[in-house]
C-alpha cells in the first residue's frame, strides 16, 4: 500500500514536472536563439540623439526580429564605416553623408536607412542677437563640435549659400560639450548644433532662435550603414534591422512624452531629467525625423547635391555613382 501510493506519488511529481517544462521551453528556446549582433554607434548610445535605437531596444523590436543587439560606441561616423566595411561589425550609425567621405577611401558600404528629411544640424543662435541669416554672422564667432564632423560641413554649406567662406567667420572647435557651454555662455554667436546640444544649452539659461540647416544647405539626417557584402549576402538581417530601429524613431514622433518615459527606463541615466530628455525629442520630431513620405528613404537627389558640394570643397575627391552611396531596398514603407 504505501509502495503503491509513493508510486502515484513520484508519476505525478514527474508529470508536473514535464508540464512546468512545456511552459518554459518555448520561453527558454526563443531567448536562446536570438542571434547577437554588434550595432557600431558613432559616439555613446547614452546621447539622446540614439533615442529610437534605444526605445528600439527597451520595447522588444528587436528580439520580435530575433535579434539580441550590442551597442558598441566607435570614434565617429567614418569609423564606424571603415569598420563595418571591413566587417567587425555588420551594421552602424553615422550621418547620411557619410558614405560620400567612406566611399572616397575606397570603403565599400551603403546607407540603408536615413532617420528623417531634415538635418541632423540646426544653427542655433542667441535670440537677443536677431540672427535671421546665417549672412549676419560675418565677422561672429560660430562653435563647431569638430573640424572633421558633418555638421561642420553643414556650416560650411550654409555659410556658402549666402556667399560667406570659413574666412568671414570665427569658427571654434569647442567639443561635445564647448559646442553649447561656449555658445550657453555667450563667447559664441551661434554653435553648429544637434538638438541634444541645443536643449543643454536651454538648459544652462540660452534664449535661442533655430535655423534648420536645410533651409539653406541640404544635408542629411541620421542614418543605418551596412556593408555591401551584408546587404548582398544577408539582406534578411538588414531589413530586420531596419525595420525595428524605424519604429523606435515613429514611437518618437507619435508620442514624445510616451517615448521619454520608455527611453528613461531604458537608460536610467537620465532619471530626473525627463521635461530635458523630452524636448530633445520634441526637436528631433520637429527638425530632424519630419517630412519623410517613407520612413527611412533616402532623397537621391539631395544626396547627389550633397556629393557635389564635398567635391567642390575638397572634402573628396571626385564623384561616385549615387547608387554606390546608399540603397531604399530596405525601406519599402511597408
Amino acid at each position: 500500500m504505501t509502495l503503491t501510493r509513493t508510486t502515484s506519488l513520484g508519476r505525478r511529481f514527474a508529470l508536473t514536472l514535464l508540464a512546468s517544462a512545456s511552459l518554459t521551453l518555448p520561453v527558454l528556446t526563443q531567448a536562446q536563439s536570438l542571434q547577437e549582433i554588434t550595432y557600431l554607434l558613432p559616439a555613446p548610445s547614452t546621447l539622446p540623439a540614439f533615442g529610437p535605437w534605444m526605445i528600439a531596444q527597451a520595447k522588444g523590436y528587436y528580439a520580435a526580429e530575433g535579434l539580441d543587439v550590442k551597442f558598441v560606441t566607435g570614434r565617429g561616423g567614418v569609423d564606424v564605416a571603415k569598420q563595418v566595411g571591413a566587417g567587425n561589425a555588420v551594421i552602424g550609425g553615422a550621418i547620411g553623408d557619410t558614405p560620400i567621405i567612406a566611399r572616397a577611401q575606397g570603403i565599400p558600404i551603403k546607407a540603408v536607412a536615413v532617420l528623417g528629411a531634415g538635418s541632423l544640424m540646426q544653427l542655433v543662435t542667441h535670440k537677443d542677437e536677431k540672427i535671421e541669416s546665417p549672412r549676419e554672422l560675418k565677422g561672429k564667432t560660430v562653435t563647431v563640435i569638430s573640424y572633421t564632423d558633418t555638421t561642420y560641413y553643414a556650416l560650411l554649406g550654409m555659410l556658402s549659400k549666402v556667399g560667406l567662406t570659413k574666412n568671414d567667420v570665427t569658427i571654434q572647435a569647442a567639443g561635445p560639450a564647448g559646442v553649447w557651454q561656449q555658445f550657453a555662455s555667450k563667447k559664441a554667436a551661434g554653435m553648429a548644433a544637434v538638438p541634444d546640444w541645443t536643449v543643454s544649452a536651454m538648459d544652462a539659461g540660452a534664449q535661442v532662435d533655430i535655423l534648420p540647416a536645410d533651409v539653406y544647405f541640404k544635408s542629411m539626417a541620421q542614418a543605418i550603414l551596412a556593408s555591401d557584402e551584408t546587404i548582398q549576402k544577408n539582406p534578411q538581417l538588414i531589413q530586420k534591422l531596419v525595420r525595428a530601429t524605424l519604429k523606435g524613431m515613429k514611437d518618437i514622433m507619435t508620442d514624445p512624452k510616451a517615448a521619454t518615459a520608455a527611453y528613461v527606463a531604458h537608460v536610467p541615466a537620465h532619471k530626473g531629467k525627463e521635461a530635458s530628455i523630452q524636448r530633445v525629442f520634441e526637436l528631433y520630431k520637429q527638425y530632424v525625423y519630419a517630412g519623410q513620405k517613407v520612413p527611412g528613404q533616402m532623397d537621391e537627389a539631395r544626396l547627389g547635391e550633397l556629393q557635389k558640394f564635398y567635391v567642390g570643397h575638397g572634402v573628396v575627391p571626385k564623384e561616385v555613382p549615387l547608387k554606390d552611396l546608399f540603397t531604399n531596398q530596405f525601406v519599402s514603407g511597408k
